[in-house]
């Protein structure tokens, strides 16, 4: 009686656990969405004109008028994204690389809001696919409708922003901006933006929930990453790194390999050759 009824408390931990990774990977999937993948887009406007570049030199280096900009800039390549379609290959992984799951999944998306999955293959534990990596995508599906709305947008109207520094990230010259959320909510997060100072579009965010999540988690950290593709910035990576109590360390990382926008295929945007997007033999399921 003894045996079974630590069993039973042994599989309650170990559930509590998985639930606790789960709801970190949803909070930090909402969180790094504030930033909507349609072209970095804000919340619907009139549709506005053509795209014109800014100069650093025509605004003051302030928190506040930097982000007037970007929700301008934002809110032309949004006017003017139709669609796009992504691969994406989602994994979970210890710290040492060993990966306990992975999902390829091809994503369409289509304006205003609408988004699709079908899932092209999909290897390691049921568990977690199931568990964290399919309940990640079927919010991402249901918040892009509004069925799931969260105010996580990443506006004056959430975050105080100060400017830190410039820095050099790729061949992008950004301002480093502090954001400091409004108010403790978990859907918002504590940290940095890289913002390009020519274009005014959002290259990285780093940072953390503004709230801690749950007993079980004692932090939860990500990055996210955008690239230019034609006129729009699309998301590139996300990587999670979640901190739970006696469980440890897991990361999860989404990669974004985007097919076509507006129906002219990625190649054709950037001008060269399409890469290779297989998975290399160092990043097998073990």
């Amino acid at each position: 009686m003894a045996d079974k009824k630590g069993s039973n408390f042994s599989m309650q931990v170990l559930s509590a656990r998985r639930r606790a990774i789960l709801a970190a990977v949803l909070v930090i999937g909402t969180v790094a969405a504030g930033v909507r993948a349609a072209g970095q887009s804000a919340p619907n406007s009139d549709p506005p004109g053509e795209v014109a570049p800014v100069h650093p030199a025509q605004l003051e280096a302030s928190g506040d008028k930097i982000f007037a900009e970007l929700v301008r800039q934002n809110e032309l390549r949004s006017a003017r994204l139709r669609e796009y379609s992504a691969q994406r290959i989602y994994s979970v992984a210890n710290l040492s690389g060993k990966v306990h799951a992975r999902e390829t999944v091809q994503m369409e998306y289509v304006a205003p809001d609408k988004k699709t999955f079908v899932t092209t293959s999909e290897e390691g534990s049921y568990v977690v696919r199931h568990l964290v990596l399919n309940r990640l995508i079927e919010s991402e599906a249901s918040a892009a409708v509004g069925k799931e709305h969260r105010d996580s947008s990443i506006t004056p109207a959430n975050f105080t922003f100060h400017v830190l520094d410039q820095e050099q990230v790729g061949d992008r010259r950004c301002y480093v901006v502090e954001a400091i959320p409004k108010r403790q909510d978990k859907y918002l997060f504590e940290g940095k933006i890289w913002i390009d100072e020519r274009e005014f579009a959002i290259v990285k965010i780093a940072g953390h929930p503004a709230k801690k999540l749950s007993f079980w988690i004692n932090r939860a950290d990500f990055v996210r990453e955008y690239e230019k593709i034609g006129d729009f910035w699309l998301p590139v990576k996300d990587e999670t790194l979640v901190d739970v109590r006696v469980y440890g360390k897991k990361i999860l990382t989404i990669e974004h390999h985007i097919d076509t926008v507006n129906g002219v295929k990625n190649a054709a945007l950037r001008g060269e050759r399409p890469a290779e997007t297989g998975v290399s033999e160092k990043s097998k399921i073990e």
